[in-house]
C-alpha cells in the first residue's frame, strides 16, 4: 500500500525488518468461513467457475450484512510474505558522534549505541539481515494466478503465498508493471483454487458499496467496507486511473481487492491519502479495468506492451479552441511529431486529435489510456480537427517499451538577426550561434524570447526569457516579419487570439495569446 501524507507518498506495505518492528509475520487471523461455504468454494474452483456474490446480494440499495459476500470470496484472497535480504548501515550510522575519550562514548555504547567513534566494542560494517513484507493478494484461476502490488514482492527472493485454509504455496513472479504497481505471481497447487473475477470499473458509480480485503497490518484477514467516494482519481502515474473509497485500507493492505456487491473485483487497494500513515478514510484502488489489461499482457508475454502513437500533446484551453474556431473545448493538441507511427501516418503539429479507434478524446489523460490500451503492431483510426476540417489517419501503432526516450528534433533554416517588442515579449530572429549555445541544431529556426512584461498575456500564460516561438497560426516562423504576418491574418479572420508553439528546454507546448485590434 502506498500513503499519500499531504506532502508525499508513502509505501504502505507492511514492512517489518525481523529483528525490530514486531508484525514480521501475519497472526494466525483466518476467515470465519463455513464448511459449506469453503465447499462451494472449491466445487466452483473444480468447475472452473469465479467464486460470486449471492443473488440477492446486487440488488440491495444498502445491504444488512456483508458476511454472505464475504464467506462467498474470501476463498480467493491471499496473504502474501516476501522476504529479502537488506545491506545494513556500519555501527556507527546513525549514533551520536562523540570526541574520542569522551564521557558520553561509554554510557552511550553500554545502552546500545554499537560502534561509537573512536571506541572499542561492536562497532564497523553489520552482517546483512532478513527482512519480511508483507501485503495482500487475489486468485484470478484456478490454475494459481495471482494479482498483487508490485511493491510488495518487489526485490523479493522468496514469496510465500497464504490462502485462506491456512494452506500456504511458494511463490514465483510471472511479470510486473511499476507503471501501474501491477504484479502477477503464479503457485503450483495440486488442487484447484477458488479464483475470483474482475467486474467493470467503468460502471462503479459514486456512492456504490464495494468491500475492502486482505491483510492489515499484519493482522491476518480482515473485511472493511465503504463507499466509492470518487472515480478517475489521477496521483502520480501516466496510467493512473484510481477509484477512491472510504473503506479502510491500510499498510498490509496493498494488492488486495476491491469488490462490488456482485462479488467481482472493480479496484487494487494501492494507496491511502494520511497525515500520520493509518487510514483516514481516503484510499485508492487501481481501477480494474486497467489492471485486468495489464494482467492478460503480463499472462501472455510476461510483460506489457503498450501502443504507442508517436505524438507529444496537451490539452486544448478555451482561448485555444477559440483561436483555432473549434467548437468545443476537447480533444488533444499535437505540439510535436517526431519520428514515429503518428508522422507516417499524416499527422502534424497543431492537429487536435478528437476521435481515437472510434471513442471520443476529451483531454490527453483520455487518449494515453486509450493509446496504452491499444494493441502495437495494428492499425487504427484517428480523427484530427485542422483549420479546413476534420480528417481521418489510419495510424499502425508502435510499442511503447521500445520507443521510451525518443526525442524531438527542431528544424528549418538560419535568419539574420533583428529585435523587437511583440505582443508584451521581446523577440528576436534565432541563429546559429545563439542555437549553439543553447545546445540546438545549427540550423534550428525561430524568434527567441528576450524579455517579457510583467503585466501581459505572454507573462500570464509562463511566457519566459529563453522560450523559442517556433510556430504561429499553425505555420513555422523564421523572422519576425512572419510573426507580424500571422497576427495579421488572424486579427483579419476576426480571431481575438493567436496560437503559437513555444519550446522550452526542447519541450513544446501551444499558447493561445490574444492579438487585441491592430
Amino acid at each position: 500500500m502506498k500513503t499519500f501524507s499531504p506532502r508525499h507518498l508513502l509505501t504502505a506495505s507492511a514492512l517489518a525488518v525481523t529483528v525490530g518492528l514486531g508484525f514480521a509475520a501475519a497472526q494466525d487471523a483466518q476467515p470465519d468461513i463455513s464448511p459449506e461455504a469453503s465447499q462451494q468454494a472449491q466445487e466452483a474452483a473444480n468447475n472452473n467457475e469465479p467464486l460470486t456474490a449471492p443473488e440477492t446480494a446486487s440488488s440491495q440499495v444498502m445491504p444488512d450484512s456483508f458476511a454472505d459476500l464475504v464467506q462467498q470470496v474470501a476463498p480467493a484472497v491471499v496473504n502474501i510474505t516476501t522476504t529479502a535480504v537488506v545491506a545494513q548501515p556500519t555501527g556507527g550510522e546513525g549514533a551520536p558522534i562523540f570526541p574520542e575519550g569522551s564521557p558520553f562514548s561509554d554510557l552511550f555504547r553500554d545502552f546500545g549505541f554499537p560502534g561509537i567513534p573512536g571506541q572499542p566494542g561492536p562497532g564497523g560494517p553489520r552482517m546483512p539481515q532478513r527482512s519480511n513484507a508483507l501485503g495482500s493478494g487475489f486468485v484470478i484461476s484456478a490454475d494459481g494466478f495471482i494479482v498483487t502490488n508490485n511493491h510488495v514482492i518487489e526485490g523479493a527472493d522468496e514469496i510465500e503465498i497464504e490462502f485462506y485454509s491456512g494452506e500456504t504455496l511458494p511463490a514465483k513472479v510471472v511479470g510486473t508493471d511499476p507503471n501501474t504497481d501491477v504484479a502477477l505471481l503464479k503457485v503450483e497447487s495440486s488442487d484447484p483454487l477458488p479464483f475470483v473475477e474482475f467486474g467493470n470499473s467503468d460502471e462503479a458509480r459514486v456512492g456504490d458499496w464495494v468491500l475492502a480485503l486482505g491483510n492489515p497490518l499484519g493482522q491476518g484477514f480482515s473485511a472493511s467496507s465503504g463507499i466509492v467516494s470518487a472515480r478517475n482519481r489521477e496521483l502520480s502515474g501516466t496510467y493512473d486511473d484510481y477509484l477512491q473509497t472510504d473503506a479502510a485500507i491500510n499498510r498490509g493492505n496493498s494488492g488486495g481487492p476491491l469488490f462490488n456487491l456482485k462479488g467481482e473485483v472493480v479496484g487494487v487497494n494501492t494507496a491511502i491519502l494520511s497525515p500520520n500513515g493509518g487510514s483516514i478514510g481516503i484510499g485508492f484502488s487501481m481501477a480494474s479495468n486497467v489492471v485486468s489489461s495489464v494482467v492478460k499482457q503480463l499472462q501472455e508475454f510476461g510483460e506489457t506492451r503498450r501502443g504507442w502513437l508517436g505524438v507529444k500533446i496537451q490539452d486544448v484551453t478555451p482561448d485555444m479552441a477559440e483561436a483555432l474556431g473549434l467548437a468545443a473545448e476537447s480533444g488533444a493538441m499535437v505540439t510535436d511529431v517526431p519520428e514515429g507511427p503518428a508522422r507516417e501516418a499524416g499527422m502534424r503539429a497543431g492537429d487536435v486529435i478528437t476521435s481515437f479507434d472510434g471513442s471520443e478524446v476529451k483531454d490527453t489523460r483520455s487518449l494515453v489510456r486509450r493509446v496504452a490500451e491499444a494493441p502495437s503492431g495494428e492499425p487504427v483510426d484517428v480523427v484530427v480537427q485542422r483549420s479546413d476540417g476534420p480528417v481521418t489517419l489510419s495510424v499502425t501503432l508502435g510499442r511503447r517499451e521500445t520507443a521510451e526516450g525518443a526525442g524531438d528534433r527542431p528544424g528549418g533554416s538560419e535568419s539574420s538577426p533583428s529585435q523587437q517588442d511583440v505582443l508584451g515579449m521581446t523577440l528576436s530572429v534565432l541563429t546559429p550561434q545563439m542555437a549553439q549555445d543553447m545546445g540546438l541544431p545549427n540550423d534550428a529556426r525561430g524568434l527567441v524570447v528576450q524579455e517579457v512584461d510583467p503585466s501581459s498575456e505572454a507573462a500570464e500564460k509562463g511566457l519566459a526569457p529563453g522560450d523559442i516561438i517556433t510556430e504561429a497560426g499553425q505555420q513555422p516562423v523564421a523572422s519576425i516579419g512572419d510573426l507580424n504576418a500571422r497576427i495579421d491574418e488572424a486579427r483579419e479572420a476576426g480571431r481575438k487570439s493567436l496560437l503559437v508553439l513555444v519550446r522550452r528546454a526542447g519541450e513544446p507546448r501551444f499558447v493561445a495569446l490574444p492579438v487585441g485590434e491592430s
